[in-house]
C-alpha cells in the first residue's frame, strides 16, 4: 500500500488526510502542536467551564464549502445558525446588523436598503457559482460565468474610492467596511473587497454558523473519520527539514503534503532553483494579535441587537474602519482599532458557566509586532459597551511574534497563510494552473498559502489530496470519496 505523509493537522491537512485515506493510502498526519487542529482548535480556559477557540471561530465558509458538503459535515456535529450574521455598534447606542434574512437587513438600513440589495442579491441568489469561482485557481474559466462576472463587477466598485458613492449612510458604509476589514488590507482594495463580498453573501445565505462546544468540533469529526478508514495523526512531531524525513519513495507512489508555510518545500534537496525563487518571493502579510476574556456575564453592548449577534465587528464608522486598517499597513496600530468581536456564549451555553460568557478578540497588526492589545481591545469594546471593563474576570493575549508558536505556519503572526492581495490570489504561491502540485515527485502544497486561501472551507486540502491522486493516475471526485 502507497503512503501518505502530511505534515500539518489543521482543516486543510485533515481534509488532504481523509481524502487520501478514503483513496486507498496509508496516512500519517504529523503535528507539531500537543493537539490536532490547526486554526481549529479548541482549549481549556485558566477559569474552570470556560472554552476558547484558538484560532478560527465562525465558520460560514465551511458550510458552503463543496468538501464538507460531500462530508456531510453537518451530521456529524451540531452547527448553530444565528438569526444575525454580524452586527456593526455606532456611537450613542446606535447599529448595523446584517441579518441572515437579507430583506430584513435591507429595510433595517432605509436609504441605503436598495443599494444593499442590488449588492448582495444577485450573489446570493447565486451562491453556489460565487462559491465556486472564489474555491479554486482563479486561471481557469468559471463553471458559472455570470456568478464570477457579477462577483466581479462588485469587486471593482467596492474595491476603488468608487465605494464612497455606493453606501451613504453611516450605518450602511459601517455595516460593509467591517465585513470587508476581515482581510487585513489597506482599503480600499480590491482583495478586501472580494474577501467582503464573499463573508456578506455568505451571512445572507447559509449564514454564519459555528460549531456549539467549539472549533476543535471539525477536527475531531476529520481525524475520526480518517481513523476509521486506517490514518493516524501523531502530534508533538515538529517538522522542519523534509530532507530528514522518512515519508517513503517516491518512485512507489508515495506521497508528501504540506499543510504548513511553502518555505517548508524549500528544505528538499531536489527543489529546482527557479522554484525555490518563486517561493521566496511569495509574501507574507500583515498579522494578528489576539485577546481572549473570560467574562462575569455578558458582553453590556449598548445596543441590545448587537447582544444577540454572535459575530460583532467593532470599529465605528466607516472611516474609522478604513483608517485602522491603513495604519497597519502603514506600520502602525490606530488609537481606536478594528477589532473583530466573536461571542460564541450568547448561543451556545457550553462555553462558560450559567450566565457567564467568554469573548474571542483580535485586532490586525504588523507582522512580528510584539504589542499586547488587551488594553486597545477593552478600550474599544468599553466605547460600545460600557462596563465591559468590569465584566473581565481573566483574559489571555497572544503578541503577533507569538502566533508562530501555536502554529508554525503563521510567519510574524499572517493568519492567512500570505499577503491577500489580488496579485498573490492569482500567484498563491506561485503562478500555475495548479499550484497544489511542486516539481519535487511525489511532494505537494495544502494549506492555505495556496488557492482558495485563508477560510475554513478545506479546499486547499481537497486540491491538493485530488491533484495528487490525478497524478498517481488514480482521479477521483467527491461523489466517488462519499457516495
Amino acid at each position: 500500500m502507497a503512503r501518505a505523509t502530511v505534515i500539518g493537522s489543521g482543516p486543510n491537512g485533515l481534509v488532504a488526510a481523509v481524502s487520501l485515506a478514503r483513496a486507498g493510502y496509508e496516512v500519517e498526519v504529523l503535528e507539531a502542536a500537543a493537539t490536532v487542529g490547526g486554526g481549529v482548535r479548541t482549549e481549556s480556559a485558566p477559569l474552570p467551564g470556560y472554552v476558547w477557540d484558538v484560532c478560527s471561530a465562525v465558520h460560514p465558509a465551511t458550510v458552503a464549502s463543496p468538501f464538507f458538503r460531500a462530508f456531510d459535515l453537518a451530521s456529524r456535529l451540531e452547527w448553530i445558525t444565528p438569526e444575525i450574521s454580524y452586527a456593526h455598534p455606532l456611537d450613542d447606542g446606535r447599529a448595523a446588523i446584517a441579518w441572515r434574512d437579507l430583506e430584513r437587513t435591507a429595510d433595517a438600513l432605509g436609504p441605503d436598503g436598495r443599494q444593499w440589495r442590488a449588492l448582495l442579491r444577485p450573489l446570493v441568489g447565486r451562491i453556489e457559482g460565487v462559491v465556486d469561482f472564489t474555491g479554486d485557481t482563479l486561471l481557469r474559466l468559471p463553471r458559472d460565468p455570470v456568478a464570477a462576472a457579477r462577483f466581479g463587477i462588485r469587486m471593482l466598485e467596492q474595491g476603488t474610492p468608487l465605494a464612497r458613492t455606493s453606501l451613504r449612510t453611516e450605518a450602511g458604509a459601517a455595516l460593509l467596511s467591517g465585513v470587508i476589514a476581515h482581510a487585513n488590507v489597506p482599503l480600499p482594495s480590491l482583495s478586501g473587497a472580494a474577501a467582503g463580498l464573499l463573508l456578506a453573501a455568505h451571512g445572507h445565505a447559509a449564514g454564519w454558523p459555528y460549531p456549539r462546544g467549539g472549533a476543535q468540533r471539525i477536527a475531531d469529526a476529520l481525524v475520526a473519520d480518517l481513523e476509521a478508514h486506517g490514518g493516524r495523526v501523531r502530534t508533538g512531531r515538529y517538522v522542519d527539514d523534509v530532507a530528514a524525513l522518512d515519508w517513503g519513495d517516491p518512485a512507489q507512489g508515495d506521497l508528501l503534503l504540506l499543510n504548513s508555510s511553502p518555505r517548508l518545500a524549500l528544505t528538499h534537496p531536489r527543489i529546482p532553483t527557479g522554484y525555490a525563487r518563486a517561493l521566496r518571493a511569495y509574501r507574507y502579510g500583515p498579522a494578528a494579535a489576539k485577546v481572549d476574556f473570560a467574562l462575569d456575564g455578558p458582553v453590556p453592548w449598548a445596543n441590545t441587537q448587537v447582544a444577540r449577534a454572535p459575530t460583532v465587528h467593532v470599529g465605528g464608522t466607516r472611516e474609522e474602519v478604513w483608517e485602522s486598517e491603513n495604519a497597519v499597513a502603514r506600520g502602525t496600530v490606530a488609537d481606536r482599532p478594528y477589532v473583530l468581536a466573536v461571542q460564541p456564549s450568547v448561543l451556545d451555553d457550553s462555553r462558560a458557566p450559567t450566565g457567564h460568557s467568554v469573548l474571542w478578540t483580535y485586532i490586525h497588526v504588523p507582522a512580528g509586532s510584539r504589542l499586547d492589545p488587551t488594553e486597545l481591545i477593552t478600550r474599544q469594546i468599553e466605547r460600545f459597551a460600557p462596563g465591559f471593563r468590569d465584566r473581565i474576570l481573566t483574559s489571555r493575549a497572544v503578541a503577533a511574534s507569538d502566533r508562530a508558536l501555536l502554529n508554525p505556519s503563521e510567519i510574524g503572526g499572517d493568519i492567512f497563510g500570505g499577503a491577500f492581495t489580488i496579485r498573490q490570489a492569482f500567484r498563491r504561491p506561485v503562478l500555475s494552473p495548479s499550484p497544489w502540485r511542486t516539481p519535487m515527485r511525489g511532494v505537494y502544497l495544502a494549506s492555505a498559502s495556496t488557492p482558495p486561501g485563508p477560510g475554513v472551507s478545506g479546499m486547499a486540502g481537497w486540491h491538493a489530496a485530488r491533484t495528487a491522486l490525478r497524478d498517481a493516475g488514480t482521479p477521483v471526485a467527491l461523489d466517488t470519496l462519499f457516495p
